[in-house]
C-alpha cells in the first residue's frame, strides 16, 4: 500500500504526538483524534512547525461512536494506533471506575468502529504493568501476567479483549506494544511531556524541581530490593518509542500477522540514578525527601527487548543522559508547558 493512512487516537498526547512525527517522516498519512482531556491544541501548531505539514485533526472523544464513525466516513484508513487512555498508576488506585470506563470503553468503541469500516489492523498501547511483580528479570513477552493497579488491569483486560477478537476473527492483525517507562522529548524542544497539575510520572517532576517550579522531589520508598533501595525502571526515550510504532505498523501492514513486543532498552535505572543523571544534564540540584511507598509500585521492572530487535528491527538507542538532556531542553524552553 502506497502512503497508507494511519489514525491516531489520543493524538495530541505525549507519546502520540512524537509518533505522529515519526509516521510522517516514514511516509505515512496521519489523521489525529483527541478530545484534549489531557493535552493542548497548541500541540497541533507545534507539530506543523516541526514537521512542516499541516496536521489533519478531528476533535472528538473516541468513546463517542457517532463521532468516530464520522472520522472513518469517506476515508480509507489502513490502521489505527490506539493511544487514548488515562495513564497514571497512582491515580488509578483512587479513581478505578473512571479508568475502567475510559480505557476499556474507548478500546471497545474503537474496535467496533474499525470492524464496521473493514479496518482490522491495530496497534495497541499496552504497558509493562501487565507483568505485575515480575518473577524474573529481564522480562520476556512470555512471562506470567498479573497487575498491581487498576491502570495495569485495564491494559491487561485490553489485551485479553483483543486476543478474543483475534480468535473470533483471525483477519485482524494486532500489535501489542508493552511500553516500559517513556521519558525525554523531541530534540527541537517544541513538544514533550506536559502534565496538568502535579506530574504523576518521575521525569517531569524531577525537571520541575530542577527548574524551581517545585521545591523538592518525593521519592516513594528506599527500602526496595534494589542496589540503592529505590525503585528500578527501564526508561525509554519517547523518540525511540515512536520509532517502535513505525516498525510495528510496517510489520503488520506487510502481512506478517499479530505480534506482542516489549519496547524498552533492556536496562534498569533506579530513581536515584535518574536524579543524578538529571543533575548532570541540567547543572541544577534536585533536592528530595524519602516518603512512604505508593500502592501498586514494585521493586524493579526492565525488559528483554530481543524480540522487538529480531522481529521488528527496532531497538532503543538513546541512553539515560540523552533522555535527561532532551527533557531539560523541553523544560527550559517551556517552563509552563504548552501554556507558554
Amino acid at each position: 500500500m502506497t502512503n497508507p493512512t494511519i489514525l491516531l487516537t489520543g493524538a495530541t498526547g505525549y507519546i502520540a504526538s512524537h509518533t505522529w512525527l515519526a509516521l510522517q517522516a516514514a511516509g505515512f498519512n496521519v489523521i489525529g483524534v483527541d478530545n484534549f482531556s489531557n493535552s493542548s491544541p497548541e500541540v497541533l501548531s507545534r507539530l506543523e512547525r516541526i514537521g512542516t505539514l499541516r496536521p489533519e485533526f478531528v476533535q472528538a472523544d473516541v468513546c463517542d461512536a457517532s463521532a468516530l464513525d464520522a472520522v472513518f466516513a469517506g476515508r480509507r484508513i489502513a490502521a489505527v494506533v490506539h493511544f487514548a487512555a488515562h495513564k497514571a498508576v497512582g491515580e488509578s488506585t483512587v479513581r478505578p471506575l473512571a479508568y475502567y470506563a475510559n480505557n476499556l470503553g474507548s478500546l471497545l468503541n474503537v474496535c467496533q468502529t474499525m470492524q464496521r469500516h473493514c479496518c482490522k489492523t491495530l496497534v495497541f498501547s499496552s504497558s509493562a504493568t501487565v507483568y505485575g511483580k515480575p518473577e524474573r528479570l529481564p522480562i520476556r513477552e512470555d512471562a506470567a501476567l498479573a497487575t498491581t493497579s487498576p491502570y495495569g488491569a485495564t491494559k491487561l483486560m485490553g489485551e485479553n479483549i483483543l486476543r478474543d477478537l483475534e480468535k473470533a476473527d483471525p483477519t485482524w492483525a494486532i500489535g501489542y506494544l508493552r511500553y516500559f517507562n517513556p521519558v525525554g522529548a523531541h530534540e527541537s524542544g517544541l513538544i514533550g511531556e506536559d502534565p496538568r497539575d502535579t506530574p504523576n510520572n518521575l521525569m517531569p517532576y524531577v525537571s520541575q524541581v530542577a527548574m524551581g517550579k517545585r521545591a523538592r522531589l518525593q521519592i516513594f520508598g528506599n527500602d526496595y530490593d534494589t542496589p540503592d533501595g529505590t525503585g528500578v525502571r527501564d526508561y525509554i526515550h519517547v523518540l525511540d518509542l515512536a520509532d517502535g510504532h513505525v516498525a510495528a505498523l510496517r510489520y503488520l501492514l506487510d502481512g506478517k500477522g499479530s505480534i506482542t513486543a516489549n519496547l524498552g532498552r533492556g536496562r534498569g535505572h533506579s530513581v536515584l540514578e535518574l536524579v543524578r543523571a538529571f543533575e548532570r544534564a541540567s547543572g541544577c540540584s534536585v533536592p528530595f525527601d524519602i516518603v512512604s511507598r505508593r500502592p501498586g509500585d514494585i521493586d524493579a521492572c526492565y525488559a528483554d527487548p530481543t524480540l522487538a530487535r529480531l522481529a521488528l528491527g527496532w531497538q532503543g538507542l538513546r541512553d539515560l543522559d540523552a533522555m535527561c538532556v532532551d527533557t531539560w531542553r523541553w523544560q527550559r524552553l517551556n517552563p509552563n508547558g504548552m501554556a507558554g
